[in-house]
């Protein structure tokens, strides 16, 4: 009864410190409601028009929710980067950041969550996936699949970060027996997430363009970019604003595994270009169609040149130390790997794999308002659970971190 108390008050005083900032922290966060509450004005909308307020249509049947699902669901991991060099490798400058890892996943895996559900066209259904009530078709359904593993991964994040918190609440550093366990825990969950939502995509055997086998392993690498990408620009932040000392070691680090990430994620591209124009058959089109056009179509070529651009420039940025090290060429070479991935992810990897379509037809996507206001709140979403959490937890990591490591 006293641990059930003793959290109680635990979550009490986190909410408190959560509400309590200066001006500039409520004004950021009305900026985020102000997001949200446009989001959810779009989402009504939708929601009264049908998925005809959107640019999809029977021909791409999945188009900007979905694209951000899936880069979401990379963004995920950078808790991964993190927790490797802080409990596998025992790199103590890694253990002061790893909250924020985690609740960077947490925020990405309920942005990923409710992208899903906006694209769902009767959202009054979803009761169907829930277990007794409903049926998850377990162990047939890849969806199914995908669904255990985004909220197993969600809720052990969650109970993580509590049960950490909760122990420097209570003067204890948490770092063996159940917590870590749920560390080591949380490594091969985040990849099997990443991996399932692949699984999603190539195991339809009638999409050429994602029935391959290095899906998966694509996607895992692309991941271990953009999420670091984010968390290194919003530990940036942190220093700045919260004033919570980050290492420059530890950004460092994590830009450099972003490098290796890239560089192999741009590998197993090529690999992928070289197979299919290379064998020149009918599949092809739909990479036609991503880098030269196709029957005059050319909507989303600009798009992939870009991407494709910003991902070898940040490899070598981020590759060279001399490069990494310097702060502004640092924060570039995160933009230029969130560009590049944010496009692959989206625009590279839902809009070919469904044009042309099944029957030979060029269907030109282009998301509307009512799509780019919904995904505007899921995101306004996602930065105010990472904001909430982050200022929640700063007291207490602040008590209990150890003296900072100087800035070489």
């Amino acid at each position: 009864m006293k641990t059930l108390r003793d959290f109680a008050r635990f979550l009490r005083d986190s909410v408190r410190a959560a509400l309590t900032g200066g001006r500039t922290y409520w004004l950021w966060v009305g900026a985020l409601g102000v997001l949200l509450g446009v989001g959810l004005y779009a989402y009504v909308h939708q929601l009264q028009v049908g998925l005809g307020a959107t640019g999809m249509r029977d021909q791409v049947s999945w188009g900007f929710y979905i694209g951000n699902f899936t880069f979401l669901v990379g963004v995920a991991d950078a808790a991964v980067l993190v927790v490797i060099p802080a409990y596998i490798y025992k790199w103590k400058p890694a253990r002061e950041v790893v909250v924020f890892g985690l609740l960077l996943a947490i925020a990405a895996v309920t942005m990923a969550a409710t992208f899903v559900l906006v694209d769902i066209g009767h959202p009054e259904r979803l009761w169907h996936l829930f277990p007794v009530i409903g049926s998850l078709n377990l162990p047939g359904s890849l969806l199914a699949w995908d669904v255990v593993a985004l909220n197993s991964y969600l809720i052990l994040n969650v109970v993580i970060v509590l049960y950490g918190l909760f122990s420097l609440w209570r003067g204890k550093i948490p770092g063996r027996g159940v917590f870590l366990t749920m560390i080591l825990v949380s490594i091969p969950v985040a990849i099997a997430v990443h991996t399932v939502t692949a699984f999603l995509y190539n195991g339809l055997a009638s999409r050429p363009f994602w029935n391959s086998s290095i899906l998966a392993p694509r996607f895992i690498a692309s991941a271990f970019c953009s999420g670091p990408a984010v968390l290194v620009v919003l530990l940036q932040i942190l220093r700045r604003v919260a004033k919570f000392d980050v290492a420059n070691q530890v950004l460092w680090k994590l830009a450099e595994l972003m490098a290796y990430a890239m560089g192999f994620n741009l590998f197993l591209l090529a690999a992928e270009v070289f197979k299919e124009f290379y064998s020149g058959t009918e599949h092809a089109q739909h990479l036609y169609y991503m880098f030269t056009g196709l029957d005059g179509h050319n909507a989303i070529v600009p798009y992939i040149w870009t991407s494709v651009i910003c991902s070898v420039a940040a490899f070598f940025i981020l590759l060279i130390p001399r490069l990494r090290r310097h702060p502004v060429l640092l924060n570039v070479g995160c933009a230029l790997t969130f560009v590049g991935v944010y496009i692959e992810k989206g625009i590279g990897l839902v809009i070919p794999g469904l044009t042309p379509d099944t029957l030979g037809e060029i269907y030109e996507y282009v998301p509307t308002l009512t799509e780019l206001g919904v995904t505007g709140g899921i995101f306004g979403l996602g930065a105010l659970i990472f904001t909430f959490g982050v200022k929640a937890s700063l007291p207490l990591l602040e008590k209990f971190r150890e003296p900072p490591i100087p800035k070489t």
